[in-house]
């Protein structure tokens, strides 16, 4: 007899095998990864939380591998599912061995971090350094999982990247608050998702061999190469301005501006699965004009109704940025969500140039960081910062546009002729 516990459990399962189930999956993450930060805002204050703010936006910038590797994964295995065993073979391998290159470099690099993070020690950025080798073998794992749309796989992937961060992390900062004991619980939570990876893909098919198979892996590798420097490009450009703030402004007001950003990092990835869901049509010629346009909709009415609410309750954000000590940048919350805003639709642009294989993307992505950067270094107020940040990534907006419709209008001539 089917009880409905049965029927439940059945619709939940079917809810979690199909696209929708990434949009839960990605929603939990979020809401796990801000848990985290709101949990490291409360425990060490504003002072030390801009130190571990500062360290989890650099380690979005040094895992930006794992970004071009899951793209470049996804984009091909689904256009050449008669090449899937051997760029399965290509990315996973490759994913281990820049994995435990980056790791090695980042722990080198971390006196370096130490003293321009202004860190309690070194060991937090030892333990930083090492963040980078599971977080980056993640998006290989999960860029396959993508391209053969396994999607309760890769939604059971995505849950343990939040769910752990914020559970290992918490613990740790119970028994020890302290900038080491939460990069602590990022370390051991961010292996929980390979495990997961590793075993959804433990029966790869054996290939037989190719005659192209070497040039299927040249080809891959430069494809992975072109969309992590346009990923980076994109990452720098919506993190390092914390950086710019431990930098330029006391420890202090940059607590205040990290505390701030907590808004922005929301509003960016609250819509993140729809980029997730149109990546496959923005590759497909007769499916990209459209997807675009609705991407850039669905994100434009979101990041305004953010903004809109974060103003109006702008008491109840401080509350999840991290209360009372937070309290003198309530009055500018709304422009942090509008930075989010921003970036969500900025987001959706650049992945629409690698669906494309556009090379002018990550030129001009680099452009803006660096603009943001000298722009940034003038500022001497949390307000003053925010405004120049958002003024470039507007831009930024404004150019890709214009890119993308040139794009587009190209592809209609060639397709009219």
């Amino acid at each position: 007899m089917t009880t409905a516990a049965d029927v439940s459990g059945s619709r939940l399962l079917r809810l979690l095998r199909s696209s929708a189930g990434i949009a839960i999956a990605m929603a939990v993450t979020n809401v796990g990864t801000y848990a985290f930060q709101i949990v490291c805002a409360r425990m060490l204050g504003p002072s030390q939380y801009g130190a571990v703010a500062s360290m989890m936006a650099l380690l979005m910038v040094l895992s930006v591998v794992q970004l071009g590797l899951q793209a470049t994964a996804a984009r091909r295995v689904s256009a050449a599912p008669h090449d899937v065993a051997s760029i399965e073979r290509t990315i996973l391998h490759t994913t281990w061995r820049a994995a435990i290159l980056l790791g090695a470099l980042s722990v080198a690099a971390a006196p370096a971090v130490w003293q321009l993070l202004r860190l309690d020690g070194v060991l937090p950025a030892v333990l930083l350094g090492l963040c980078v080798v599971p977080v980056t073998v993640m998006g290989g794992q999960a860029g396959v999982l993508q391209g053969e749309r396994r999607w309760l796989p890769l939604s059971v992937v995505y849950l343990a990247v939040g769910v752990p961060r914020v559970l290992l992390g918490g613990g740790f900062l119970l028994v020890w608050q302290t900038e080491t004991s939460a990069m602590l619980g990022v370390l051991l939570g961010a292996w929980t998702p390979v495990l997961v990876g590793s075993y959804a893909l433990r029966a790869r098919r054996a290939a037989t061999a190719d005659p192209h198979e070497h040039e299927v892996r040249r080809d891959v590798l430069k494809e992975t190469v072109g969309s992590s420097l346009a990923l980076l490009a994109f990452v720098a450009l919506s993190n390092l301005d914390v950086v710019v703030a431990r930098t330029v402004l006391d420890d202090h007001l940059a607590g205040l501006y990290a505390g701030g950003l907590i808004v922005t990092k929301a509003v960016l990835f609250l819509p993140q699965f729809a980029v997730v869901v149109l990546f496959p049509s923005m590759s497909a010629d007769d499916e990209s004009r459209g997807a675009v346009l609705r991407g850039l909709a669905f994100l434009s009415l979101l990041g305004a109704a953010c903004a809109l609410a974060t103003y109006f309750l702008s008491g109840l954000a401080l509350v999840f940025i991290g209360g009372d000590e937070y309290a003198e940048v309530q009055d500018r919350l709304w422009l942090f969500a509008v930075l989010g805003g921003l970036l969500a639709v900025l987001q959706l642009l650049v992945y629409a140039g690698l669906a494309k294989r556009g090379r002018t993307t990550k030129y001009l992505i680099a452009a803006g960081v660096l603009v943001m950067v000298l722009a940034g270094a003038t500022a001497s107020s949390v307000t003053g910062l925010a405004v120049r940040v958002a003024v470039v990534d507007a831009i930024m907006v404004a150019v890709l546009l214009v890119l993308q419709m040139l794009r587009h209008r190209k592809l209609e001539q060639v397709t009219a002729s």
